[in-house]
């Protein structure tokens, strides 16, 4: 297929949103509708990393394969220039990584406005994301923990670890970061919420040059602490001959999972080719015989289209706030003591050169 009708092709499988709500954030979204629909269906949030648009994520991960199959519905935030030169969700940014504030609010809007119109099970959403996607999950799941059932998070970062580029930068490079108790502490502190946590589905190269995967050891102890599992797994196997960990709470549910993908690099982990693989390999979408999309969808309980019980699915703790968001005045933002949205300026020492630069050093821009 030609470069062109490719492009047209995966532009057109996803449908844009209108308006959702106040959108402070200034992000675009769009919706995958399987044409055949489970009653009060799931709904999937997936998020993009830098460089990357909705529409090709989709097509390299393969996730509208699995809504098709499993009859769930997929929400695809996407970040534009004017926001990040580089199309990064500002996941370091002190306005946008703050409940009711920025691209979080953003998100939650536009969540609210498709669970809404297609009747979304409120006990069964989740969200997922590669890289600055992937820590904008961890936003999203720190800031609005009652939201979520579940969350997976491809070569990301630990929420609450960066507010400022050079911190991300340091983060992205495995230096500093705060302890387990300091982990935890910024998840409590983002929110009021008391739990149930949403469960976590962690996934990382062990050759990863541009995202450190010592984040991969900080998001688990972050989410340790929080559902109140121990320092070592209680199940270590092999899964598509790459390990995998597992913990489980006192109620013996499995909370955490971790897939560490020997020798991978930067990317989102897929396979293309087995009979049932999904996806395309691209850049930073990586053939390694394992789905990442697929394995996810299972920890999620939604790989056969069957709906968790409730004890089986971390309800979120107010099951109507999805169908309130939507049609709710803007909430006023909170002052900030950090400066709000970077706005980049011209000449070499402006921050788009800085984050030019660095993602040049880290293979991501050429």
């Amino acid at each position: 297929m030609a470069a062109g009708s490719l492009k047209h092709a995966e532009a057109n499988r996803l449908k844009e949103v209108g308006a959702f709500g106040s959108n402070p954030g200034r992000l675009r979204a769009s919706t995958y509708v399987p044409a055949e629909l489970a009653k009060h269906p799931a709904l999937v949030v997936v998020l993009h990393g830098c460089t990357q648009t909705a529409a090709g994520y989709d097509v390299g991960a393969g996730w509208s394969q699995l809504a098709d199959r499993c009859g769930f519905v997929l929400l695809f935030p996407e970040q534009q220039r004017q926001n990040n030169p580089n199309l990064c969700f500002n996941w370091f940014s002190a306005e946008d990584n703050r409940r009711e504030s920025g691209e979080a609010l953003s998100i939650r809007q536009m969540i609210a406005a498709v669970a809404n119109q297609h009747d979304i099970d409120p006990a069964r959403i989740f969200v997922t994301g590669l890289s600055a996607g992937g820590a904008m999950a961890s936003v999203m799941l720190a800031t609005y923990p009652e939201l979520f059932a579940g969350g997976a998070i491809i070569a990301g970062l630990p929420y609450g670890c960066a507010d400022t580029i050079p911190e991300a930068l340091g983060l992205m490079r495995g230096r500093g970061g705060p302890g387990e108790a300091e982990l935890a502490r910024l998840v409590r502190s983002a929110s009021d919420h008391g739990g149930p946590w949403p469960t976590i589905s962690i996934w990382h190269g062990s050759g990863d040059a541009t995202v450190n995967p010592v984040n991969a050891d900080a998001i688990i102890s972050q989410w340790r602490a929080l559902h109140g599992v121990g320092l070592e797994p209680d199940r270590t196997e092999a899964v598509d001959g790459y390990p995998r960990r597992v913990w489980r709470n006192d109620d013996g549910r499995d909370v955490i999972e971790e897939y560490s993908i020997t020798g991978m690099g930067h990317g989102t982990p897929l396979d293309t080719l087995s009979d049932d693989g999904c996806g395309r390999s691209g850049a930073y979408m990586l053939e390694a015989s394992i789905s990442s999309t697929h394995r996810i969808c299972e920890f999620w309980g939604l790989a056969t289209g069957e709906p968790l019980s409730p004890s089986e699915t971390a309800a979120p703790a107010n099951a109507t706030l999805v169908r309130t968001i939507a049609n709710h005045r803007p909430l006023p933002l909170p002052p900030l003591a950090e400066p709000p949205r970077i706005v980049v300026p011209t000449g070499p020492a402006g921050v788009g050169r800085i984050i030019e630069d660095a993602l040049r050093a880290a293979g991501l821009m050429r």
